[in-house]
């Protein structure tokens, strides 16, 4: 339980620290995105979707697994269209403010479900659910940035930009600590992995990957991302 907690507070403070990097050092960003994404992905192949199959093979067909990992896909898809979590600029956008509002409450949103993600990992084995955390971190910290970011480019200022911060801090640290007050078994919780694999595999590929490349197309943006994936390649083998 301590870890929980302690991973709750490293939650919290990633989204921050990335938000106020968001507004110090914005030439920097594309790097750290696409570290973030190769770290997500690599998370996604590497060690949920394994652990999935792992948990369900007993219960569950393997195509009924991939299943699962693509409607979780699905599932973030269609909350990233339909409530804007990209940031935009004022000409794409006929209402940038209202758009703005919904984007950030919608990273709310998916900082809970990150926070989710850990504290299931959590009850797989302490290995799963560092390995998982040092991913969400990684996109807690971009999730911080693109707050900020959403709020600045949509007509917001800087004291809005941090309450909505401080929103997107507090939602994975509750994500977690929300997983203490319920427990699940082993072919739920492989189940619910697969899913969480499919949400991965979106935030990495079509969000986190594009946002990188958006400014800088560069070969130092696609380092990072290669980057992330083999570190967290590594580091799960090495766990494992």
């Amino acid at each position: 339980m301590n870890i929980i907690f302690l991973i709750a507070i490293l939650a919290l403070a990633a989204t921050f620290f990335g938000g106020f990097f968001a507004i110090r050092f914005r030439d920097k960003l594309h790097l750290i995105l696409g570290f973030s994404a190769g770290a997500v992905i690599g998370v996604a192949f590497f060690d949920l979707l394994p652990e999935a199959i792992d948990l369900c093979q007993k219960t569950y067909d393997l195509k009924i697994i991939t299943t699962l990992i693509a409607g979780g896909f699905v599932f973030y898809l269609v909350i990233d269209r339909f409530f804007s979590i990209h940031s935009h600029g004022d000409e794409e956008c006929e209402n940038p403010g209202h758009k703005g509002t919904l984007g950030t409450a919608t990273l709310c949103l998916h900082s809970f479900l990150d926070g989710l993600g850990i504290g299931l990992a959590f009850k797989v084995s302490p290995a799963v659910g560092w390995i998982v955390a040092a991913a969400v971190l990684t996109h807690d910290f971009s999730d911080g940035i693109n707050t900020v970011n959403m709020v600045l480019k949509n007509q917001g200022k800087k004291n809005l930009a941090i309450f909505w911060l401080a929103l997107d801090a507090i939602a994975p640290a509750l994500g977690i600590i929300s997983t203490l007050f319920f427990t699940v078994g082993a072919t739920t919780l492989g189940v619910l992995l697969a899913i969480f694999a499919g949400f991965f595999f979106y935030i990495g590929a079509s969000d986190l990957i594009p946002e990188s490349h958006h400014r800088h197309p560069t070969l130092w943006t696609t380092f990072s991302t290669i980057l992330g994936i083999t570190i967290l390649y590594f580091a799960i083998r090495f766990i494992g």
